[in-house]
């Protein structure tokens, strides 16, 4: 990893109209459906470094609207995991779930503006039509009560350019396809509450796993009808068992220690693309401090998917996929 501290043009700090520059904000936001793993340790020193290297601030956010999916104690046993790892917050940790009149302040307005309207498609329809949602329920004007709500694609968004993955391409079918912000259970859905944290906490730059690379399109073009400025979204390479296989909380990925947090936080680091020194490091803050003053993200892999196999509880090795 080079000394170097040339970054991506669009990697700069964001500038409103006819205004000053905006100080960074990044964040991490994990869902506390269980402990961080690797893949998710990742993807938080990611983010850490590159708001740290631009003298910004890190935020964290919970993201357990999916409530179903949060496992109790979870967001408290990954505060303790970040705080063991040298990943300290700034500011307070936000709760989507304790946000649910902002969602539905900003859903009544796009009601109101009659972008949203009710759907009964089930996924086992949506299959039968090929796969992708085709609209098929936007001028059907069914009740809401009940049903899936969806918001009509004003602003498709065909491609996007990532501070690291370059210039992103995105599906027609995709682009188009009028995506979920309430479901049928009464939850907020992901890609609206995302968007809204994301502008009400003033976040400038996005640093997060590659699979979210498609996701990214939604909510650039619910930025733009929302008439929010846009983050900068950049995708490091999305860390998996095998091709196409993530690590995750959800395919049983083992909990990292929080007990010896140095041979993790290593492993991640090269895992980023850092080239340590041979120089031992005798405690995390040290090397977040040396990582921080090496960090360049123009250094960083570009992979979409890096496979990683772990031989021991200090010996990790890598496949650029």
């Amino acid at each position: 990893m080079h000394t170097s501290q040339v970054r991506h043009p669009e990697h700069q700090q964001l500038h409103a109209l006819g205004s000053s520059p905006l100080p960074y904000r990044g964040r991490f936001a994990p869902s506390p459906s269980g402990p961080l793993h690797f893949g998710s340790l990742v993807a938080a020193l990611a983010s850490y470094l590159d708001a740290k290297a631009n003298h910004g601030q890190w935020l964290v956010r919970m993201e357990d609207i999916d409530t179903p999916r949060v496992v109790p104690g979870a967001a408290d046993a990954i505060l303790t995991t970040l705080d063991a790892y040298g990943l300290h917050w700034d500011g307070q940790v936000v709760y989507q779930s304790q946000r649910h009149d902002l969602y539905q302040d900003v859903l009544d307005s796009l009601v109101k503006e009659q972008n949203v309207y009710a759907c009964i498609c089930t996924r086992k329809h949506i299959k039968a039509r090929g796969g992708y949602y085709d609209n098929h329920c936007r001028a059907k004007n069914h009740h809401f009560d009940g049903n899936a709500l969806r918001l009509k694609q004003r602003f498709p968004i065909f491609e996007f350019h990532d501070g690291l993955q370059g210039q992103v391409h995105i599906p027609n079918d995709i682009a188009r396809e009028d995506y979920i912000v309430k479901r049928r259970d009464g939850l907020f859905a992901y890609q609206l509450v995302v968007v809204v944290d994301d502008h009400q906490q003033e976040i400038t730059h996005i640093v997060r796993g590659a699979d979210l690379l498609e996701p990214t399109a939604r909510q650039l073009s619910l930025f733009k009808q929302l008439n929010y400025t846009a983050p900068h979204f950049t995708h490091v390479p999305l860390a998996v068992a095998t091709p196409g296989f993530k690590l995750s909380k959800q395919n049983h990925a083992p909990a990292i220690d929080n007990s010896k947090p140095l041979p993790a936080l290593v492993a991640a680091l090269e895992f980023l693309g850092f080239t340590l020194p041979q120089a031992h490091f005798d405690d995390v803050e040290t090397l977040l401090k040396w990582a921080i003053s090496h960090y360049d993200v123009t250094r960083l892999p570009n992979n979409k998917e890096i496979q990683v196999v772990q031989k021991s509880t200090e010996r990790y090795e890598f496949t650029p996929l």
